[in-house]
């Protein structure tokens, strides 16, 4: 075997283990939301906050991911962020603790997903688009574990807190994973080109923040799926395991898109907006197939929003790193569009509490999320690569 698949192997089973973690601990969530509130007394509208702070600490935590990945390096920065993450989930065997642990997770994988995209252009540059799509497929796929093994850890024995908590194992074998193969890769900072990773001039920029609110506004929809499906076919009678079921499909469908589609791009040229325009019509149909007839089709607007939310997530991750070509730089842009639509993305599952909180219904905010999808189509126009090099060389008045 060369020395180029000795290292590359092991960087591909690290980048897949350790992004499989950061996802679980959300959407282990959904399907015990009854049973949280049974236990705890909680309701809707605290409970959202499981969802909602962890996604509002991934936006804010992931904008000085690149500063302490400067300082501290790439090992002990994602050391870090992993303990954080194993630690969030063990104390979840503490109800008391439980709004903690949601802070502790989601600065965890602010940290990770701040600085994971740019070492992925770094030490894969020839197959950014292929790694990319396995990134997050990862993440998706670890949405689905979470969503369908810890409805089966109840039915299994354990107590609600021990399904929650069980996650921080595999967390613990991907610190371990992590630690030994950046141990054996450089990152140089020559690498990240002229400014670096740094990220006060990349604010600057118009574009920065027009990624944030596109990619922002697109999220919003899957916390929403995360925080709101699972409890919205219990209220219509399904039981916790069948909506769990559900929610791990969506999640399937959203790790087989993310890595399929990205790679069915490469065919196509450097242009990602028809592919954003077909993954963002998918999530329409699947919103209005969950407000208007959600007992009708579950499966196919499952598989339907799966396949937008996934590939869309995908593809913006490779349009943000397409702006740039310095690997740290790009991965810097990333982290700022990850971080300011993070921060956005925690709206729509509240204003999704409020709605049903009216309404008595969730349809009212599965019809918000259509609109918001159309909304991100029109957006996406503007995202053309001929003009890539002059937002971000453009000066700002």
């Amino acid at each position: 075997m060369s020395e180029r698949a000795r290292i590359a192997l092991p960087w591909l089973a690290t980048v897949v283990l350790v992004t499989l973690n950061l996802r679980p601990f959300l959407t282990a969530i959904g399907p015990l939301t009854p049973t949280i509130a049974a236990h705890t007394g909680l309701g809707l509208q605290a409970l959202a906050w499981l969802t909602l702070l962890p996604m509002v600490l991934m936006g804010a935590g992931t904008w000085p991911a690149p500063a302490v990945l400067r300082r501290l390096g790439a090992r002990p920065t994602l050391a870090l962020a992993l303990v954080l993450l194993a630690a969030g989930c063990a104390l979840r065997l503490l109800p008391a603790w439980l709004i903690a642990t949601a802070a502790l997770c989601g600065v965890g994988v602010a940290l990770v997903q701040g600085m994971l995209p740019g070492l992925i252009k770094l030490h894969t540059p020839g197959h950014v688009a292929a790694m990319m799509g396995v990134y997050s497929a990862a993440l998706m796929g670890g949405g689905a574990l979470g969503a369908q093994l810890s409805p089966l850890a109840l039915q299994v024995g354990l107590d609600w807190t021990q399904s929650l908590a069980l996650w921080a194992l595999p967390v613990l074998a991907a610190l371990l994973l992590a630690w030994w193969q950046l141990g054996r890769m450089a990152t140089p900072a020559a690498a990240a080109g002229g400014r670096g990773a740094a990220t006060g001039w990349l604010l600057r920029r118009p574009r920065t923040w027009y990624l944030m609110l596109a990619f922002g506004l697109m999220n919003g929809g899957y916390a929403s799926m995360v925080a709101w499906m699972a409890p919205h076919y219990q209220a219509l009678g399904m039981s916790a395991s069948r909506s769990g079921t559900l929610v791990a499909l969506l999640s399937v469908a959203q790790a087989c898109a993310a890595l399929l589609l990205p790679l069915l791009a490469t065919r196509g040229g450097s242009d990602r907006r028809p592919w954003l325009w077909f993954t963002l019509a998918c999530q329409a149909l699947g919103f209005a197939l969950l407000a208007w007839a959600p007992m009708a089709m579950p499966l196919a607007a499952c598989a339907l929003l799966g396949v937008g939310l996934g590939g869309c997530f995908a593809f913006f991750m490779l349009v943000a790193l397409d702006h740039l070509h310095a690997p740290l730089q790009a991965g810097a842009l990333n982290a700022l569009m990850q971080g300011g639509g993070f921060l956005l993305s925690a709206l729509p599952p509240w204003l999704m509490a409020r709605l049903h909180q009216g309404s008595g219904s969730f349809a009212p905010g599965w019809w918000m999320q259509c609109a918001l999808a159309l909304l991100v189509a029109a957006l996406v126009a503007r995202l053309a690569p001929s003009g890539f090099e002059r937002a971000m060389r453009a000066p700002v008045a």
